[in-house]
């Protein structure tokens, strides 16, 4: 079984090249499910109910997120309608939304896992408990699980990896746009990439107009961030998974 899972889908640029390749790539790789972090999508900041179904009308069966999931402020109350968009799983108990989708097909059902990390990110719960305690619950009838985990460190998403190896079938990284060139099974069976990268422009800084970026590195003052114009590429993995739960392989995919 093949999944494809997408870098952070970026603004309207990041919207329209997933649109425009996602087809070819669904007929090439025939992948059972497809996996997006999607918490940039909404003009570089955050998802929006519009959004999201425009998302899931291409073809991405469930949207991860991090950080920047309750930038518009609708996913409060849309997140708990719409089972298919993840926050992580170690924010505090009380916020709203689910953190797993159980996603079924005829052969196989997958859990999917979205969690933040901590270092250099924020007050969070610790990932790693949190990840032993949601696997521990998991229905009997779940063959796979896949973790996006959405973080800053690279030691920190190695080390969770290392960690889950053998008990997952992959953890991706995301958060940092950048991808890397890391992607292997891991001895217990567990594939593994540091990061995804970033569906969206590449003539800025992650996304976003270089200008703004710039003159807050420079000056340290508040900066309006928008969405950078310009050509645009899609990056993301495809995972081709055992029936024992085990990952056989991983790759690199890029458009753009």
């Amino acid at each position: 079984m093949n999944v494809l899972i997408l870098g952070d889908i970026f603004g309207r640029p990041g919207r329209n090249i997933v649109k425009e390749h996602l087809p070819n790539l669904l007929e090439v790789h025939q992948p059972e499910l497809v996996v997006a972090n999607g918490e940039n999508a909404a003009g570089g900041f955050g998802l929006t109910k519009k959004v999201a179904e425009e998302l899931f009308a291409m073809g991405i069966h469930v949207l991860t997120s991090g950080n920047h999931i309750w930038d518009q402020k609708e996913m409060y109350t849309y997140i708990e309608e719409e089972p298919r968009i993840l926050r992580p799983a170690n924010y505090p108990p009380e916020v709203p939304g689910s953190a797993v989708y159980i996603h079924r097909t005829t052969t196989a059902v997958v859990a999917v896992l979205s969690l933040i990390g901590r270092t250099f990110m924020g007050d969070y719960d610790c990932p790693f408990r949190t990840a032993d305690a949601i696997l521990s619950v998991l229905p009997d009838d779940v063959t796979h699980v896949i973790v996006d985990f959405h973080a800053e460190a690279t030691s920190e998403k190695i080390a969770l990896a290392r960690y889950l190896d053998g008990r997952i079938s992959a953890l991706v990284g995301t958060h940092t746009h950048v991808a890397t060139a890391d992607e292997q099974v891991l001895p217990g069976g567990t594939a593994y990439i540091t990061d995804l990268g970033m569906c969206g422009p590449i003539d800025g800084i992650l996304g976003v107009d270089s200008e703004a970026v710039i003159r807050k590195f420079l000056t340290q003052l508040p900066s309006r961030f928008t969405v950078a114009k310009g050509p645009t590429a899609l990056t993301g993995v495809v995972i081709t998974l055992n029936s024992d739960g085990t990952a056989a392989k991983i790759f690199r995919v890029k458009v753009g």
